[in-house]
């Protein structure tokens, strides 16, 4: 993939998106103890695919126009990242506690660097396929640390359907590259945030989404969250710097994510922590900056 100035740019982009899912991790379960898995997904993604529609009717109407032809492939890439892949992390959620599902989350990056050398032909270096597994382990070293929480009954299922999510985030990186070859990041991300959320409403409706009695001012508050930082502008730099990045480069931050949540955690609810955490975040950081920073760095002094 071409390189040039605006990596910086995309870096940037996938970092302030990795820090908005972190934070929309926090959210979500809070928010799935009152809304159904499913409903919280249509009531994101709704939101999101609306405030992207109108960004492109206002600002690029130009945009809104594609080829009949590539709507399978971005229904596709709608399906498995707006349909099932909310439903499968929400619905995990519920079966397992955070730690543990950080855990297995943080294996999309190396899903992404097997799917994306098969079907994308993408080459890593040595030290940026170190740099992937550095980030696994700092996840791992986080989450099993003092903050750890003791795995349920159910846990297994929800790490089962983690890793799930896990492939599809992989697996909607690798093939979203192919609709950004012919469309900007914002028309590949409105189209399938709004396929993806139409293809859930019809299970959705008949359970009439939140009662009113469940809707109190701290819930209204998350679901925008969810849907206008969460959804629309997390989702669209994600995308957007796919177009400019490897796959596997852009998923490794998807690592972040639960570094933020977990700060987040001990800032806003003085949850406990231990010191595997901060030497998990540390590894983390030195895993991203081996895949992003240094090659273009090396690239920079030749």
């Amino acid at each position: 993939m071409t390189q040039g100035p605006q990596d910086v740019t995309a870096n940037l982009g996938a970092v302030v998106a990795a820090v908005l899912f972190g934070a929309s991790v926090v959210a979500v379960r809070v928010a799935v103890e009152d809304v159904h898995p499913l409903d919280l997904a249509v009531l994101r993604f709704g939101q999101g695919a609306v405030i992207l529609l109108l960004v492109l009717a206002l600002r690029a109407p130009s945009q809104l126009r594609i080829n009949l032809r590539d709507l399978p492939l971005l229904a596709f890439l709608g399906a498995i990242f707006f349909s099932a892949f909310p439903l499968t992390f929400n619905t995990a959620l519920r079966y397992t506690d955070a730690s543990r599902g950080a855990l297995v989350l943080a294996t999309m990056p190396v899903w992404s660097m097997l799917l994306g050398r098969y079907l994308a032909q993408e080459r890593l270096r040595p030290g940026q396929i170190a740099g992937v597994a550095l980030t696994v382990a700092g996840v791992g070293l986080a989450a099993t640390g003092d903050r750890a929480v003791a795995a349920g009954a159910n846990a297994l299922l929800g790490d089962a359907l983690m890793l799930v999510t896990a492939l599809l985030g992989a697996l909607y990186g690798v093939l979203a590259q192919r609709a950004l070859i012919r469309y900007q990041p914002l028309t590949v991300t409105t189209y399938a945030m709004a396929i993806g959320t139409l293809l859930l409403l019809p299970a959705a409706l008949p359970g009439g989404f939140v009662s009113a009695s469940a809707l109190d001012p701290h819930l209204v508050e998350l679901l925008l969250f969810l849907g206008v930082l969460g959804g629309a502008l997390a989702f669209f730099l994600w995308t957007a710097a796919l177009a400019r990045l490897s796959p596997t480069r852009v998923a490794v931050y998807v690592n972040l994510n639960p570094m933020v949540a977990a700060l987040l955690g001990i800032l806003l609810l003085s949850e406990p922590t231990g010191p595997e955490f901060f030497v998990g975040f540390f590894a983390v950081v030195s895993g991203v900056y081996l895949v992003n920073v240094r090659p273009s760095l090396d690239r920079a002094q030749k």
